[in-house]
């Protein structure tokens, strides 16, 4: 894939996402990708991540949501990009309540298409924005922990021994 063909499919993959229409989000992803989103986890396979764009994401983020990735880099395999993201809350809750945050998003390409979609956002930020009481932040923070704790990488990481 070149930059400008990351590009135009980052451009679709935020509009399909703004628009709250999961089955155009999902066909931005290979058939067995997998989209891991740091509140509501892996979904795996168009299906799953259509769901979790119209029946989740879109359950809980008001009409007005927005995303917009900024500085997109892409070797033809694994893409980057930075973004901006804001929504008022649907969420009984926090309803009202209106959030930005910033994330740094990372693609794994395969076939023009997303395969993997990761994602590293401040929810902290978010969740003190929507008045999230302390409590719950520590057990979210600490569920968020052990998933980083776990991956297949992270285990990789702190198995080798520090260079120098």
């Amino acid at each position: 894939m070149t930059q400008d063909d990351f590009v135009r499919l980052l451009d679709e993959f935020t509009a399909a996402a703004e628009s709250g229409d999961g089955e155009r989000f999902s066909r931005c992803f290979v058939e067995d990708g997998i989209y891991y989103d740091y509140i509501y986890g892996a979904h795996v396979g168009r299906a799953d991540i259509a769901d979790m764009m119209s029946n989740l994401f879109h359950r809980d983020a008001g009409d007005d949501y927005r995303w917009e990735m900024f500085d997109p880099v892409c070797n033809g395999r694994i893409a980057y990009a930075w973004s901006l993201s804001s929504f008022t809350s649907r969420i009984e809750q926090f309803q009202g309540r209106f959030v930005v945050i910033d994330g740094m998003s990372r693609f794994v390409l395969r076939d023009g298409l997303i395969a993997e979609y990761h994602e590293s956002v401040n929810g902290g930020v978010a969740m003190h924005q929507l008045g999230v009481e302390p409590a719950r932040m520590d057990k979210v923070f600490g569920r968020w922990t052990e998933r980083l704790r776990d991956r297949p990488e992270t285990q990789a990481y702190l198995a080798r021994p520090k260079r120098g």
